[in-house]
């Protein structure tokens, strides 16, 4: 009997080209359109919603426009007048002050939230949900509730002169040296459920046998924390951090609902001043300045946080 040698077959020469020609043929253009145009409508939607909108509101910042008849080019005058003003230059400042203290705050409660109820404690997703109750609700219905708790005769102060501290006593909302910490208090009260629950989904991921082994060597609960732990919830941390520093940069309700931007404008950010100079006193052209300084604030700052939460992350 003959041997059949195994003999390698190559494709047509029909075949292999029309293989090769499937990337630049008539249909692959009609196939790659209907790939993606479902996407059209959204994609055209975001398109003019916001970047042509911010467009034209950054259009309007170089203008002294009223909201209505005609307006005049002004140039740099309204960002001239945001900076040089002590009105402009206290809301950049409270507005910087409570977004990193926001940052700050949310995320130190929120960790060790997060790790005192990681595991171990027999009621914890009780305390979880209830922790992460205040995240859900309104900021206009929080911000009521603790102005009634700051009233004068509310129950912060007469708790604090049901224990003798008499001297601790405040018109906390009306005045100036602390009511920029009391609206800090209620926007971190309100949002360390949140960066409770994203340390949490973190720390599911942290196997426990490097923490007993790392304890088994010596390591102190704080050297766990750095050298185990937190190295493995970095991202965890870069997500929450993010959050919190956008949502601190345009804190609005809180502060209408609790000062109104007082006593003597100790309380004004960036956002309440867009609201008040763009709809209250109608200067279009000064309040779309503000809300182009606050955007470029915003998305700077980000940036800037992400990249050195990532520089970090690459050097470890």
């Amino acid at each position: 009997m003959r041997k059949i040698r195994n003999v390698a077959i190559s494709p047509a020469p029909q075949v292999t080209a029309r293989r090769r020609g499937r990337a630049s043929g008539p249909d692959y253009g009609s196939r790659l359109f209907a790939s993606w145009w479902w996407a059209i409508p959204a994609l055209v939607a975001s398109l003019l919603i916001h970047y042509v909108a911010v467009a034209a509101g950054g259009t309007f910042a170089f203008t002294n426009w009223k909201g209505i008849g005609s307006f005049e080019w002004v140039g740099l005058d309204n960002f001239v007048k945001i900076f040089s003003g002590d009105l402009g230059r206290t809301a950049i400042v409270n507005t910087l002050i409570l977004a990193f203290g926001f940052v700050v705050g949310t995320n130190l409660l929120g960790v060790l939230l997060a790790l005192g109820l990681n595991r171990g404690v027999k009621t914890r997703y009780f305390l979880r949900v209830v922790i992460f109750m205040p995240t859900v609700l309104s900021p206009l219905a929080v911000s009521y509730i603790w102005r009634f708790i700051y009233q004068p005769e509310g129950p912060l102060n007469s708790f604090l002169g049901s224990v003798g501290l008499e001297s601790w006593q405040r018109t906390w909302l009306a005045d100036p040296t602390t009511s920029l910490w009391t609206i800090l208090i209620v926007m971190v009260w309100q949002s360390t459920g949140l960066v409770m629950v994203i340390y949490l989904a973190g720390l599911a991921g942290v196997p426990q046998e490097l923490e007993e082994a790392a304890a088994i060597d010596g390591a102190s609960v704080f050297q766990r924390f750095r050298l185990v732990v937190f190295p493995l919830i970095r991202p965890s941390f870069v997500i929450a951090s993010t959050l919190m520093l956008i949502q601190g940069l345009r804190v609005f309700d809180q502060v209408m609902a609790l000062t109104g931007g007082g006593p003597f404008n100790a309380t004004e950010t960036l956002a309440t001043q867009v609201y008040k100079q763009t709809f209250a006193y109608g200067q279009f052209g000064y309040g779309a300045a503000l809300s182009l300084v606050l955007t470029v604030l915003i998305i700077v700052i980000s940036l800037a946080q992400m990249a050195l939460t990532s520089s970090r992350e690459g050097k470890s």
